[in-house]
């Protein structure tokens, strides 16, 4: 008989360790423990409570008992210490147990009788405990004790196994969740530097998906050269065959995304070795730079445009005081005043220039103000185009605007110079004469004006880009014709600054049309 229960036991244990072997889901194994530990114990019922971070527990796994009322178990939870010594295990009593067990009993209307409990320890740690409980028969043999502590370690073993795994998923996702979703490019390759990994921000870097790019040689995702060497740098005999984990490859080049866009990128290459020295994962950080080259390309741009558009006045400004004041000469009054006035016209140049790059300065800096109030625009229009008309005899200016134009709320001043920076625009790049025509027109919402030339015109391609920092169209006439590519810059900054908008209707040889939106009051 004797026998008999104690090879019961063995196959009680061999199940349990192949649960715990098969199964990675801690309330699955926990309910197999608790119901093997009753049966194999002749018990009623049996629950495992594991101990949470602030030190309370709650029911795990139950056989045999109401687990949906939880709080009726509290007592048997009481003055459990936290910390246990393996070698007192075989000795170790829940104070006050039988007590605890009859209030339990009493709140759950069971006829328990008996019970067996003992803590689930790893390395000293109390992480939870098992309890057994009988409704008649014999109290709990040392024997019984035993049979339950083996079942205690193997909850024990089960429940740090399944924490392990939970920790190692929750970091993966955690991992995979940061790199999915990292603002820069992350591509993990293989020892064969084939991609692994390739997340969001790549996708977008280069129009290829993940699906794609999975599987393929890097090269064909990434194929940047070497600038020193010209040697591609994910081909064989590349560099990034590191030997050693303290290596590091930097490098930056020009990618084409699948829509044509042209992409500068930064590439941090990274080398992954295990225990063997062998090379298992190479990690690539890829950041889009395109922005950091622009920046510096528009830095020399403006050192060179600047530096142009400034010497240019003061170039003449000094010319002609110097020719002015020579005493050997005797000037009539008529190469005097038109001497001055080629000073003052270069004067009031240089204080336009000096003005919009205080300008582009404020709005980069998030500083420019309105001063708001009530505008006519056509009336604004009106002033303009007449101080134009004085400057040049190749253009005839018109206007047209409905009668009872509507007013906006806006900035005088700045909306002035909206519009002188159009017309000057428009005489500029219209250098055969023709009509500049400066309109109006409203509707529900809105309010529109228009300044249209008979010039070169715009390419479509280039459009978009005629509102940034120095930006200029590309043509032989704009290589003649002064400017430092900021007017249109500060009009679209101060209409947007309006909460209105503006843009450009043109084709080249045909002219141009710019009208800015304003909300109406």
């Amino acid at each position: 008989m004797l026998r008999d229960y104690q090879l019961r036991q063995r196959e009680y244990l061999l199940e349990i360790s192949k649960a715990i072997t098969a199964q990675l889901d801690l309330d699955t194994v926990l309910r197999l423990i608790i119901q093997y530990a009753v049966e194999m114990l002749s018990g009623r019922a049996g629950l495992i409570a594991l101990r949470q971070d602030d030190g309370s527990f709650h029911v795990r796994a139950s056989y045999g008992l109401p687990a949906q009322l939880p709080h009726l178990f509290a007592p048997l939870f009481a003055d459990i210490p936290y910390q246990l010594e393996r070698a007192d295990l075989a000795r170790w009593t829940l104070p006050d147990l039988e007590m605890k067990m009859t209030l339990v009993s009493a709140a759950l209307g069971l006829p328990l009788r008996q019970v067996v409990a003992l803590p689930l320890v790893i390395r000293n740690s109390l992480i939870g405990m098992i309890y057994i409980f009988r409704t008649e028969g014999v109290a709990f043999s040392t024997n019984d004790r035993q049979v339950l502590a083996s079942f205690a370690d193997q909850a024990a073993i089960a429940v740090q196994n399944a924490r392990l795994y939970q920790e190692v998923t929750n970091e993966k996702r955690r991992l995979d969740a940061i790199i999915a979703n990292s603002g820069d490019g992350i591509m993990i390759l293989d020892h064969e530097l084939r991609v692994q990994v390739f997340n969001k921000a790549l996708e977008a870097m280069t129009g290829v998906s993940a699906k794609r790019a999975i599987g393929r040689p890097c090269h064909e995702i990434f194929d940047l050269h070497n600038r020193k060497e010209g040697t591609s740098i994910c081909k064989s005999e590349c560099p990034l065959k590191f030997k050693s984990p303290q290596e590091r490859l930097y490098v930056e080049g020009d990618i084409t995304h699948r829509d044509g866009r042209v992409i500068t990128v930064g590439i941090a290459y990274s080398p992954l070795f295990d225990d063997d020295g062998q090379l298992v994962n190479v990690i690539a950080n890829v950041r889009d730079i395109t922005r950091f080259r622009e920046a510096e390309e528009m830095k020399s741009t403006f050192i060179s445009v600047i530096s142009h558009e400034l010497k240019t006045p003061v170039s003449l400004i000094k010319g002609y005081a110097g020719t002015l004041r020579r005493e050997d000469a005797q000037w009539d009054e008529q190469t005097l005043r038109e001497s001055l006035a080629v000073i003052e016209e270069e004067s009031d140049r240089l204080n336009q220039l000096i003005d919009n790059l205080l300008d582009a300065s404020r709005l980069q800096a998030g500083a420019l103000k309105l001063e708001l109030g009530y505008v006519a625009l056509d009336k604004l229009a009106a002033q303009t185009v007449e101080k134009f008309r004085t400057q040049t005899r190749q253009h005839m200016l018109s206007l047209d605007f409905p009668p009872d134009f509507p007013v906006v709320w806006g900035d005088s001043e700045r909306l002035r110079q909206v519009l002188s920076n159009l017309l000057s625009n428009a005489i500029k790049y219209s250098p055969e004469g023709g009509t500049i025509r400066v309109s109006g027109r409203a509707d529900e919402d809105w309010v529109y004006v228009a300044v249209s030339d008979e010039g070169i015109g715009i390419p479509k391609e280039e459009q978009e880009l005629i509102f940034d920092r120095f930006y200029r169209v590309e043509s032989s006439l704009s290589r003649r014709t002064q400017g430092a590519g900021l007017g249109l810059f500060l009009v679209k900054a101060v209409i947007e600054a309006h909460q209105g908008r503006v843009w450009v209707e043109s084709a080249p040889g045909q002219g141009a049309t710019f009208v800015f939106a304003l909300p109406r009051r």
